[in-house]
């Protein structure tokens, strides 16, 4: 049973920092590219970043690059999402999602929540102005 559950979510200011972590369980971690997504208010899920099954590729939504940094650690089977300079908008339910590696290995071309077939349950993350 594939279980991925983010926490570190919370509210913050404007300007301030947050660190979103995902365990995941149940699955072969080191063999599945890892991502995070986001839901505002009324709006439709959309990519925020990217990371390859060894760690060494990352990609990001342009909203999001020199503030985010995502990085993964294989012996603890969990992904973070270091964010800083925070704004309003980026306030949204954030989810981490999982695809396997050897079927998608241009992590670059992932950024479609469709190729992702785990997802954990979400965690608030609210920016106050």
């Amino acid at each position: 049973h594939v279980q991925l559950v983010e926490s570190g979510g919370g509210l913050v200011q404007a300007g301030g920092s947050l660190r979103l972590s995902c365990a995941a369980s149940g699955l072969a971690f080191s063999r599945y590219n890892m991502a995070w997504f986001r839901q505002g208010p009324g709006k439709e899920r959309e990519f925020v970043a990217v990371i390859r099954w060894s760690g060494d590729t990352t990609y990001y939504a342009d909203s999001v690059k020199g503030r985010f940094t995502m990085s993964r650690d294989n012996a603890k089977n969990t992904v973070y999402l270091q964010m800083n300079s925070l704004k309003p908008e980026d306030t949204a339910v954030y989810y981490c999602a999982a695809q396997r590696a050897d079927i998608y290995t241009h992590v670059g071309a992932s950024s479609n929540p469709g190729l992702y077939g785990y997802w954990g349950q979400g965690a608030q993350v609210t920016v106050s102005s």
